[in-house]
C-alpha cells in the first residue's frame, strides 16, 4: 500500500514517530498488531480495513485503467483540482491590488515631503 501511494518508508516512519528500520520490519511481517496497523494506515491516509483488503493485482489494474483515461504527467496519474487559469487570475489580482496599495503609499509620502517643504520656505 505504501509503493502504492507513492511514499518512502521515512517518510512514513516520521508520520508515525518511528524509525525507518521499524517501518521495514512491519512490512516484512506476515501478521501485523491492531493497534499498530492503526498508526499504519493513519501515517497513509487510508483505513486499516483499505490494507488489510489490498488486492495488489486488483489495484495495479484500476491505476493503469485511470491512467489511460484522465490525464497522466510524468508516468503519475495527474487530477487537477482546480482550475488553473483561476489561480493565475487570482495571483495577477493579488499583485494588482498589492502595486496599488505601494503606489498609494508612496503618493501619501510625497505628498507629506511636500507639506514639509511648504513649511520651510
Amino acid at each position: 500500500m505504501r509503493e502504492l501511494l507513492n511514499f518512502t518508508q521515512e517518510e512514513i516512519a516520521e508520520k508515525m514517530g518511528v524509525s525507518q528500520q521499524t517501518v521495514s520490519n512491519l512490512e516484512s511481517t506476515e501478521t501485523v498488531e491492531d493497534q499498530q496497523l492503526e498508526k499504519v494506515a493513519e501515517a497513509l491516509g487510508v483505513t486499516a480495513d483499505a490494507i488489510k483488503d489490498l488486492d495488489e493485482d486488483a489495484t495495479v489494474y484500476n491505476i493503469v485503467q485511470n491512467s489511460s483515461i484522465s490525464g497522466t504527467v510524468s508516468g503519475q496519474n495527474y487530477h487537477c483540482t482546480f482550475n488553473p487559469l483561476d489561480k493565475l487570475m487570482e495571483v495577477i489580482e493579488k499583485n494588482e491590488k498589492l502595486y496599488r496599495e505601494l503606489l498609494k503609499e508612496k503618493e501619501e509620502k510625497v505628498a507629506m515631503l511636500e507639506r514639509i517643504l511648504e513649511g520651510r520656505k
